[in-house]
């Protein structure tokens, strides 16, 4: 490859990248029609190159070109759709409707992606022969068309068109030079099956000044609604074409069995509140059926308001229920009806859909029973998680806690996404609740700071405590393994203020009363605060043991060394014992299990291997 192509090429790349003119909704397909004239401008000129540049500026995934000439004498023996998609970087593909001067004469589209299917259709056309190119990409197929000049014809060619669409299950655009005002015979049958996405007051014929409305692109309903119009524009171009082109942006819906992404995961569990997160591949509004009877008839709705606006045309969810009955079985499905258009007096919707029923006991402060089951390090090492939870899932557990690097170095949202539906079908998350603890490696990514939004926080803090029938559990969240000087950070962490906000937090927990009069109070932060050599950089120890030294609790659960480690009560200045678990390669993983059957509370570990590491009375 020579210099100067490969500078073609990247001057090409840097004017696809910024320079599009009409800037676009996200998830919205823009369509765009031009009848080209054969290339020839009001100038008299031949110029393919300018249409490629508009083309290129409107930025669509599809055109429909119409009066396309192949290697026809009048237009320089140039195949005009193949300089074409060379330009845009598009796939092109030809259908021509009559032998002319030397050449072919007829239609073209231009796709983003490789088409799956072309067809070509014949058209009335006495005078001159007439066709339409269908084309059909992944979501949705394509009409080109550019019909006859007698108002027969015209009207007897889109019963064809008509008719040719009705065998495919995905939305239907039709797009060309119609020949045919709003008002005429042709448009108004279309109009009984079809839409009018392009804006008919905008008149497209002559470019110069123009008068009439001619150049269409249409959506097919007869088969229901199945897209919304976002934005319709002509072009105020009167040199290129003695047209002018025009596009639409469509948003296309979604097939029912493509809204739900994830299944719904319990969070921020209580003896009166439970909230429920589910994610959905598309904009919705969405809400929570739920109650003590399985009937949905006899289910309440729940919804998320903040100030009185409903929280929707969002693709996270997240539904608080409160006021629930403690130690109460409840029923529930969570339902989201997609949003296709979201503007300020007009909304559009696509289908409803509502997951199984599920259900969840809420707690209640006469438990005595339980078991939670504990994971950390996994970083990102899903067969081992897999294995781990293979190990303890064949007993009921009531809780599940990630104890830090379990979501680790989120750079983008499939980060994200990867490890939720991977852990929440896993656990049961639709009937189990979890809660996760943020580890150092949580903190890291660019993706990092919109962690919480997929995840709930008890009272809105990453650190809380709660407690589970007579046991309380006090969670922290220890920040970065790093002094907040460290160069790695760029001046952007303040984990000091953080670590001293949670030893405020502890000094008014130990004081409570939840506190005082838990049976038993387990401790669970990611990085550990004792056994760290004097020399070694340890912020939350020097903050928090002072107020931790003479606290009541039974145990303290931690991680990140990615070694399993006992360290006994009293061993380094602990007033408990502070149980540290593995990594996250086999067989050093580990998984624990607390388990409380009336006074006697027991910790469990186990590592990848299936060995029993640790069987602890509390």
């Amino acid at each position: 490859m020579n210099k100067i192509t490969i500078l073609t090429i990247f001057c090409l790349m840097l004017f696809h990248a910024g320079a599009q003119t009409f800037p676009q909704r996200e998830n919205t397909h823009r369509l765009m029609s031009y009848n080209i004239h054969h290339g020839e401008g009001m100038d008299g000129k031949i110029d393919i190159e300018r249409i490629g540049k508009l083309i290129t500026g409107i930025n669509p995934e599809v055109v429909g070109l119409q009066e396309v000439d192949s290697v026809v004498n009048r237009s320089g023996n140039i195949d005009i759709l193949q300089l074409l998609a060379k330009q845009t970087g598009m796939y092109s593909t030809f259908g021509y409707s009559i032998l002319h001067d030397g050449g072919k004469y007829g239609n073209g589209v231009l796709t983003r992606e490789k088409p799956l299917t072309v067809r070509k259709i014949s058209l009335p056309g006495a005078r001159e022969a007439r066709t339409a190119l269908i084309v059909e990409l992944d979501h949705y197929v394509v009409v080109n068309t550019h019909l006859s000049l007698t108002d027969e014809e015209r009207l007897e060619s889109v019963k064809i068109i008509t008719d040719a669409v009705e065998k495919y299950d995905k939305p239907v655009f039709l797009m060309g030079d119609l020949n045919a005002t709003p008002d005429s015979k042709p448009i108004t049958f279309l109009q009984d099956k079809w839409q009018i996405l392009s804006n008919p007051k905008q008149p497209t014929s002559p470019s110069v000044t123009p008068r009439s409305t001619i150049d269409y692109i249409m959506g097919y309903t007869a088969k229901g609604q199945s897209y919304a119009k976002y934005n319709a524009r002509v072009i105020d171009e009167r040199v290129a074409s003695d047209h002018r082109p025009l596009f639409v942006d469509i948003r296309l819906k979604a097939p029912a069995s493509k809204v739900m992404r994830t299944i719904p995961y319990l969070q921020n569990p209580g003896t009166d509140e439970m909230t429920v997160m589910w994610l959905t591949n598309v904009p919705a509004r969405s809400w929570v059926e739920y109650g003590i009877d399985p009937d949905p008839d006899k289910m309440e709705r729940a919804r998320a308001f903040i100030e009185g606006v409903m929280v929707a045309n969002n693709t996270i969810n997240q539904v608080r229920l409160t006021g629930l009955q403690p130690g109460t079985k409840y029923y529930y499905r969570v339902v989201s009806q997609e949003i296709t258009r979201y503007s300020s007096y007009y909304k559009e919707f696509g289908d409803t859909v509502r997951s199984d029923i599920k259900s969840f006991t809420t707690w209640s402060d006469n438990i005595k029973d339980f078991r939670v089951i504990v994971y950390n390090d996994i970083h990102s090492n899903m067969q081992m998680f897999n294995k781990l939870h293979s190990l303890v899932e064949d007993k009921p557990y009531d809780l599940v806690i990630f104890n830090g690097d379990c979501f680790d170095d989120v750079e983008k949202e499939s980060d994200i996404i990867d490890r939720l539906v991977t852990y929440t079908p896993r656990i049961k998350s639709d009937e189990i609740p979890s809660i996760f603890i943020r580890g150092n490696h949580e903190t890291r990514g660019e993706y990092s700071l919109y962690l919480w939004n997929y995840l709930g926080r008890m009272h809105g803090r990453s650190y809380s405590a709660f407690s589970l029938g007579d046991t309380r559990f006090v969670l922290l969240d220890c920040g970065e393994d790093k002094p907040d000087d460290h160069w790695v950070y760029y001046d952007m962490n303040d984990y000091t203020q953080h670590r001293i906000d949670q030893a405020e937090f502890l000094k008014e927990e130990l004081q409570s009363t939840a506190f005082k009069k838990a049976n038993k109070r387990i401790l669970i932060h990611h990085i550990p605060i004792f056994g760290f050599k004097p020399d070694s950089f340890s912020p939350c120890s020097d903050l928090w043991i002072p107020v931790l030294k003479k606290a009541p609790f039974n145990v303290s659960l931690n991680a990140h060394m990615h070694q399993y480690r006992v360290i006994e009560k009293g061993e380094d200045g602990n007033n408990f014992p502070v149980i540290i678990g593995g990594g996250n390669q086999e067989p050093n993983g580990t998984v624990m299990i607390l388990e409380k059957k009336g006074n006697k509370l027991t910790l469990e570990v186990i590592n990848a291997a299936g060995e029993k590491l640790l069987e602890k009375i509390l």
